[in-house]
């Protein structure tokens, strides 16, 4: 014998009870059954409106019930049932509209009626049900089970009288011989032989006390989801069914909300180690889950994530607390005679303070009645009054093997610390089968995420990027993004997904990752972009291992890096306004990055795509101390003096390296030496000097008329009409066997950038085209400089660089 119990998501329409038939008739064919079956999805809920509008006078409870009525007739005829059969579900529908009528005139809407008035859904789903299913499997039967299961008459949550109700269930199907046997969930009735209702998880109950009575060899309860998963499925796409758990462990997991059992309706089946499958009706070929006795713990200590959404907690805490016996059950004696249910407590040591877990919908009545109990020590101000705090939920790790594994806990608040959620609360219980933790209600996606990516999946790092600026840099970067990201998951175990992107006008977000085929299209089409608007998503996003690239050179992208710092989002930046802004806000950036462990990268600051930054940090990291730092920083300006000579202008090589991409939109920012500065200010920054932007000297090489020019045009005309000024400074240079080279040099806390005439000896003087180099003294290079020489320009070396800083990311 097995016993089947289908919910209302099985039975919610005609479609659905068919695919519920035929799972009956592949059963039926070797085994006998019984299948209790819950009211059609939603009534019960209708019927309760129904009562409640009747009971408040509300003449549309005659609304309800015709969608009621509708509904199950609709059904009955999409099912084909008989006349005969039609004729009885309108009886049946007859009685309900007669009780609902009484409770409209006489204005009574007791328990006791309630009782009544629910039960029909389950007897209306049961007789559609078993009438359909007699065309399949002629040797079916209906039972009511109002008449085995005796209850007393503690009505909507009636206690089942065991020995009566056993009795009934072994001396009934002695008796049968009946392939499937269709009962109603939920439903009972006092020894008087009124209805009553076995409350919250009632069909789930039904089945459990039928299994026990007649030791049936399973339990299989068939629903919606494919078995118990390892955390909620819509809220971590990569959760998976668990195979097999132990009964403690499908209990916790059920208590800290997974769905599909109700903990204290299956515990006659626990008591007789009868086991329990998790079956879904509309893929009956899965696995599911199986329940038992046994604990396994191959797989691993954890089993599942689980958690409880609404939750408020309850601080009572002072001086008054201290040693005195007794308070600890004051508290829960007032919260018991409110029926406030207690779901996690944490004590301190000290005693000073205990804190509460509790549903938010009790948090009013609880305060009250604590205040009320601690009144005379709070007039004296031993005790505090109650501190009530809402908007929170508690997450929870289960496993039986949690108390034979070392690290669980240390992995679980590690992981979630790393990613910025805050923990309010912790209690593990004795027996180590779970470990919960109160967090913040918004933090709870990415707290699921996390943990079940720490504890079940293969260590694929999923990186979720936030770009700004889709210039030339940022085309490119995409492009390698694209290119790269089936490589980057192979073999890295890397998963990189653009989830926001934006240009100065628009955005976009796809918390699936942003096709990189298509992003222009998307772009074009995409909603209004405001900063606010910009940062309001990511916050509502919430995502771990979010990470926001700026490609951009706006200062006021640059000035919204602490709040991606604060939320913990990490930073990627070839922008130099930041890091060369004030030495105070290159500080507080630094300290907030480590504040909240968010990295703050910016590779590209100086030298496009070379590893100029990283190598001072290896140095500095290592013990080493910078002495003096000589470079040549500036791709653009390499190449303009590297093509500069007697049969061009220096306007044609301006122009040809803004046209290729070598300099800013604005070519002042390059030609002024201000970018140059930022950069050997950065790399002073990065040694451990503090220096600001005014304290370098900067020797410009352009003529008045240009540093005044209003507009870029007009800078481009200054460059025409001062053709022999550029003229005489190669000449000068050429004669003596010289080339002309943008040096920016840091000696001992002083800084300098400009124009200078390098001998052939100088390792600048070879630096061909938009090339870089830098030469770190230090003291352990004190002689022979470390060199650092490359491409320092150019969009695609510049993307190379930021696509570098991100994977880095990837291996932390």
């Amino acid at each position: 014998m097995e016993v089947l119990k289908f919910g209302g998501t099985s039975v919610a329409n005609s479609e659905n009870i068919q695919k519920v038939i035929s799972i009956l008739e592949a059963k039926s064919k070797d085994k006998n059954l019984i299948v209790v079956v819950s009211a059609l999805g939603g009534v019960t809920d209708t019927l309760l409106k129904a009562g409640e509008k009747a009971n408040a006078k509300e003449d549309d409870y005659r609304e309800v019930l015709k969608q009621i009525k509708d509904r199950h007739l609709r059904t009955a005829n999409e099912l084909g049932l008989n006349y005969d059969a039609q004729e009885r579900l309108q009886e049946l529908l007859n009685e309900l509209q007669t009780i609902v009528q009484g409770i409209y005139l006489i204005n009574e809407f007791s328990d006791k009626t309630r009782d009544k008035v629910l039960s029909f859904g389950e007897v209306l789903s049961s007789f559609m049900i078993a009438e359909a299913l007699k065309v399949k499997v002629p040797s079916s039967q209906l039972k009511d089970s109002r008449e085995l299961i005796v209850t007393d008459s503690q009505y909507t949550q009636a206690r089942v009288q065991k020995d009566t109700t056993e009795r009934n269930i072994q001396t009934f199907f002695e008796n049968s011989n009946a392939k499937v046997t269709i009962m109603p969930g939920f439903v009972s009735r006092n020894e008087w032989g009124d209805a009553t209702t076995l409350g919250r998880g009632g069909s789930d109950y039904t089945a459990a006390i039928l299994a026990a009575a007649l030791e049936a060899s399973v339990l299989e309860i068939w629903t919606d989801v494919s078995g118990m998963f390892t955390a909620n499925p819509k809220w971590v796409k990569q959760a998976f069914p668990i195979k097999t758990l132990s009964y403690p462990e499908a209990m916790e997991l059920s208590h800290f909300g997974a769905k599909v059992l109700y903990p204290p309706t299956i515990r006659p089946v626990l008591e007789q180690n009868i086991p329990i499958i998790i079956k879904n009706t509309f893929e009956p070929e899965a696995e599911g889950t199986f329940i038992h006795k046994d604990v396994q713990t191959e797989n691993g200590p954890v089993k599942g994530i689980s958690h409880l959404a609404d939750i408020a907690l309850l601080t009572l805490e002072g001086n008054g607390m201290v040693g005195i016996p007794g308070i600890s059950r004051r508290l829960f004696e007032a919260l018991s005679s409110e029926k406030v249910n207690v779901i996690m407590i944490t004590q301190a040591s000290s005693e000073h303070s205990i804190c509460l877990a509790i549903k938010s919908e009790d948090v009013a009545m609880a305060k009250e009645a604590i205040d009320s109990e601690f009144a005379y020590e709070i007039s004296l101000g031993t005790i505090d009054p109650v501190i009530s705090e809402e908007g929170h939920a508690i997450i929870s790790v289960i496993g039986d093997g949690l108390k034979n594994y070392q690290g669980v806990s240390g992995k679980m608040f590690s992981s979630l610390g790393e990613n910025n959620v805050n923990i309010r609360a912790i209690a593990q219980g004795a027996s180590e089968r779970n470990i919960s933790a109160v967090i913040a209600q918004r933090d709870v996606k990415k707290a699921l995420n996390t943990l079940h990516y720490r504890f079940f999946e293969r260590q694929v790092k999923t990186l979720n990027l936030f770009i700004v600026g889709v210039g030339n840099v940022g085309h490119r970067l995409l492009a390698q993004i694209k290119q790269q990201q089936e490589y980057l998951y192979d073999h890295l175990f890397l998963n990189l997904k653009v989830t926001g992107l934006s240009n100065s006008r628009k955005m976009i977000f796809d918390e699936r990752g942003i096709d990189l085929a298509d992003w222009k299209s998307m772009l074009d089409e995409g909603e209004a972009k405001s900063e606010a608007a910009w940062q309001a998503k990511i916050r509502e996003l919430n995502l771990r291992n979010s990470v926001f690239v700026d490609i951009t050179a706006n200062a006021d992208v640059a000035a919204s890096y602490d709040f991606y710092l604060k939320e913990s989002i990490a930073i990627v930046a070839c922008n130099k306004i930041a890091c060369s802004s004030e030495f105070t806000k290159y500080r507080e950036l630094k300290e907030l990055s480590r504040k909240y462990n968010a990295p703050f990268l910016f590779e590209t600051n100086v030298g496009a795509g070379l590893p100029v930054i990283n190598t001072l940090k290896n140095l500095i990291n290592s013990g080493d101390k910078v002495t003096s730092i000589q470079a040549v920083l500036s791709g653009s300006l390499n190449f303009v003096f590297n093509n500069f000579s007697s049969e061009n202008t220096f306007y044609d090589i301006v122009k040809q390296a803004q046209e290729e991409g070598y300099t800013e939109p604005d070519p002042r920012i390059d030609l002024s030496g201000v970018d140059v500065a930022r950069k050997i200010l950065i790399l002073a920054r990065e040694s451990g000097h503090k220096i600001d932007l005014e304290d370098i000297e900067n020797s410009s090489f352009l003529p008045k008329a240009s540093m005044d020019a209003n507009s870029v045009d007009d800078f481009y005309e200054t460059l025409k009409a001062e053709a022999a000024h550029f003229d005489a400074l190669f000449e000068k240079a050429n004669e003596q066997g010289k080339r002309l080279k943008y040096v920016a040099q840091y000696n001992h806390g002083k800084a300098s950038v400009g124009l200078q005439e390098v001998d052939p000896d100088s390792p600048f003087y070879n630096l061909d085209g938009k090339d870089n180099i830098v030469l770190f003294y230090t003291e352990r290079y004190a002689d022979q400089p470390l060199i650092i020489k490359g491409a320092g320009a150019g969009a695609d070396v510049t993307a190379s660089g930021l696509f570098g800083d991100i994977i880095s990311l990837g291996k932390k």
